[in-house]
C-alpha cells in the first residue's frame, strides 16, 4: 500500500454530496456538502450528534435514500479495483448496476438489526440468498458458507442457528448475524451504522473486537458511524466530525484527541467523562441546542453555541475548509489560531 499513488489508495470518495428533503415547512438540508474519502483497508469513524446527517450520507452511498429525498448535488465515486471507478451517485436505487455493488462490493450493518433482518425468513435463508445472488454458488455450497460465516462471527452452533428466525436470537446475536450477512461476499467496504446501539457494554466490546478482527483478516475498509468518541478511539484510523449536514473536521485519531482544531470537536471532547478526573464536578456541556433544520443559522452553523464566535464574522460568513500539512482539515475561521495553540502547548 505504501508505494501506491493517492488515487490508487482511495476506495471511495464523496465530493460535496447534498441530500435535501422538501417539506411543507421548507427544505431540510440533511446533507449539505459532505466531502470525505476512505482509503483501502482503513477505518474511518464518522462522529456527530443525532440529526447531523451521518446515516443519510451512508444511505446515499448505498442508494437507499427515502423516496422523498432529493439529491441536490455532489458525486460519490467508488473504486472496487485500482483500474475501475463507479460513480454511485449516477446509479438508480433499483438499477442492476447498483444491485451488483450492494452486498457484493459494499456491505452495510444497519443501526437496528431487528428491523434490518426479515422477521419471516430464517437467518440462513437471508445469508444464502445474498451469497447465491453475488457469488453464483448452488444452495448447498451457499448454506455451507453461511455456516462458516456464522462461525467466523463467533456464533455458537452455527449449523442450528441457520434455521433460527431473528426473534429467536438475543440482540448481540442478531447483530452478529447482521455482520455475517454484511461480509458474506467479502466486500471491499463495510458501512457500520452505529452497530453497537442498544447493546450492553459487554456485548458492545465484543462486537468492536469482532469488527477489528474481521477488518484485519479480510483487509476491508470500514466506515464506522457513531456518536461515541470512546468507540472511535478504539477502532478508527481517521475521524470525521459532522455537524448539521457538514464535515467540520477530519484528522487522524491522535490529532483529533490531542490537537483538535474546531470548537465543536473540542467541546465534544471536553464533555467525555473520565474516570478519576474532576470527581464531584459537573461535566462541561455544549450550550444551546442543535438548531432547527428549517432555520439553520447564517454563517457558521455552530456559531450560536460557540465560545469563540466573533460577531460580524462567524454569523455572516461560512468558514472555508483549512487544510494542514498533517492532512487535518477544519472548517473554522480560527483553525490557524488553534494550530498555534497546539504548537505553543
Amino acid at each position: 500500500m505504501s508505494n501506491q499513488t493517492l488515487p490508487e489508495r482511495r476506495l471511495i470518495e464523496l465530493d460535496e454530496v447534498q441530500v435535501h428533503f422538501p417539506m411543507r415547512e421548507g427544505v431540510v438540508k440533511a446533507v449539505n456538502g459532505v466531502s470525505y474519502h476512505v482509503n483501502r483497508g482503513e477505518v474511518l469513524g464518522i462522529v456527530g450528534e443525532s440529526g447531523s446527517g451521518k446515516s443519510i450520507t451512508a444511505r446515499a452511498i448505498m442508494r437507499l435514500l427515502p423516496r422523498n429525498a432529493k439529491e441536490a448535488g455532489g458525486a460519490i465515486r467508488f473504486s472496487p479495483t485500482a483500474n475501475e471507478q463507479i460513480e454511485l451517485s449516477a446509479l438508480g436505487r433499483n438499477s442492476r448496476a447498483i444491485r451488483k455493488v450492494r452486498g457484493n462490493h459494499i456491505g452495510m450493518i444497519f443501526q437496528e438489526p431487528m428491523t434490518a433482518l426479515s422477521p419471516v425468513h430464517t437467518i440462513g435463508t437471508q445469508i444464502t440468498r445474498t451469497i447465491q445472488l453475488h457469488m453464483q454458488m448452488d444452495r448447498a455450497a451457499a448454506r455451507k458458507r453461511a455456516a462458516e460465516l456464522l462461525a467466523k462471527v463467533h456464533m455458537p452452533r452455527p449449523e442450528q442457528l441457520l434455521d433460527a428466525y431473528p426473534h429467536q436470537l438475543s440482540g448481540g446475536m442478531r447483530q452478529r448475524a447482521m455482520i455475517a450477512l454484511a461480509i458474506s461476499c467479502n466486500p471491499a467496504l463495510l458501512i457500520a451504522d452505529e452497530p453497537t446501539t442498544a447493546l450492553d457494554v459487554t456485548t458492545e466490546a465484543q462486537i468492536l473486537t469482532l469488527l477489528k478482527e474481521l477488518q484485519s483478516e479480510l483487509g476491508m475498509a470500514i466506515v464506522f458511524i457513531t456518536h461515541n468518541f470512546g468507540v472511535v478511539a478504539d477502532i478508527a484510523d481517521r475521524v470525521s466530525v459532522m455537524y448539521l449536514g457538514r464535515i467540520v473536521e477530519t484528522a487522524t485519531v491522535d490529532d483529533i484527541f490531542y490537537a483538535p482544531k474546531h470548537p465543536y470537536t473540542r467541546a465534544l471532547l471536553r464533555s467525555i467523562p473520565r474516570l478519576g478526573v474532576d470527581q464531584g464536578r459537573r461535566l462541561p456541556t455544549i450550550p444551546g441546542m442543535v438548531p432547527d433544520p428549517f432555520s439553520v443559522p447564517r454563517g457558521c452553523p455552530f456559531n450560536p453555541r460557540c465560545e469563540h464566535a466573533r460577531p460580524g464574522l462567524c454569523d455572516v460568513d461560512m468558514p472555508e475548509a483549512h487544510h494542514f500539512a498533517n492532512e487535518q482539515m477544519s472548517r473554522c475561521h480560527f483553525a490557524e489560531d488553534f494550530l498555534k495553540e497546539t504548537v505553543n502547548a
